[in-house]
């Protein structure tokens, strides 16, 4: 806890410290953690699929079309389009909650690029290929301009925080221990009274959320929504961020998005070799560290209390 609590100061100053582009690169990277750890949840009951970003874009442009086209106000539209994301994420769960494995995740795709292609096709209301401009940037609050940089770091941060800890106790609740015994065992799960289908759709409805939350506050940061921004390459970054940290545990998603967007922040001079250097690392990770970043980390740590608790040698 203490570590957390430096860690958490840490986040708090650092605004005040650093030149404009990294508030808004630790804006960027704080959205990536909510979406990693939202995408784990589902990925905790083994539903691996390939419609999370759209599901993230679907709550950037329902939050945007709210508050753009209807004047609901920003911070009424940003949760609205999270119920959004939920609603149409069990949705295609549960056209989708008889197939498994390579069938359920093929379909995923086809199912996410159907809907990432209808804002591509359609001008009114979604924008067609530019998408929506314009976007209502947040009020101001208290004197607060949350539209400002500082500010909306600091909202970033604040719902970054609240939902990991929402996810966390879930985690550790009995949902969290029906989620991980489907993902260890189904069909023993299932004998001992746990509904697959129902915790697969909960487990579906909580992530999707969690994703469309995450769409509002990018959109309500940039001014504008982009359907490109939720194509099939931002999707394979986003399993990339998350196989390398590990799902094994909590905190393997905020591992895996750390290490990997500070090397994507790093290696914007290198643009034409970057898809190169994400395949080779998580060729590597699965290659050498099958559960990620996280069990190296847990190794080393273990290997340390050994040698620490290790009773000393006696010389004569």
């Amino acid at each position: 806890m203490g570590t957390l609590a430096l860690v958490i100061i840490g986040m708090c100053v650092f605004p005040f410290f650093v030149r404009p582009y990294l508030v808004e690169v630790a804006m960027i990277y704080f959205i990536w953690i909510i979406l990693a750890q939202s995408y784990r949840l589902i990925v905790t009951i083994h539903d691996w699929q390939l419609y999370h970003v759209v599901l993230y874009g679907i709550g950037a442009y329902t939050s945007g079309m709210l508050a753009k086209n209807l004047g609901i106000p920003v911070f009424v539209a940003i949760p609205l389009g999270g119920v959004m994301a939920s609603l149409l994420g069990v949705a295609i769960t549960l056209i989708l909650l008889r197939s498994t494995g390579w069938g359920f995740y093929i379909a995923t795709y086809g199912l996410g690029e159907l809907i990432r292609l209808t804002w591509l096709k359609f001008r009114y209301p979604f924008g067609g290929s530019t998408g929506i401009i314009n976007i209502p940037y947040p009020p101001v609050i208290g004197g607060i301009d949350f539209g400002a940089s500082i500010p909306y770091y600091f909202l970033s941060l604040g719902v970054m925080l609240v939902i990991m800890y929402m996810l966390y106790r879930i985690e550790k609740s009995r949902i969290g221990d029906a989620f991980k015994a489907i993902s260890m065992d189904p069909e023993l799960a299932a004998s001992t009274g746990i509904s697959i289908p129902r915790h697969r759709l909960l487990a579906c409805a909580i992530g999707s959320f969690f994703a469309g939350i995450a769409g509002g506050l990018l959109v309500h940061r940039l001014g504008a929504v982009d359907p490109k921004t939720f194509n099939i390459i931002t999707m394979l970054y986003l399993l990339i961020w998350v196989v390398v940290g590990g799902t094994n545990t909590y905190w393997g998603p905020v591992i895996g998005v750390s290490v990997m967007y500070t090397l994507f922040e790093l290696s914007r001079p290198l643009i034409q070799i970057r898809p190169m250097f994400f395949g080779l690392s998580i060729i590597f990770v699965l290659l050498f560290m099958p559960g990620g970043i996280e069990s190296l980390i847990s190794k080393t740590v273990d290997r340390w209390r050994g040698l620490r608790d290790m009773p000393a040698v006696e010389t004569e």
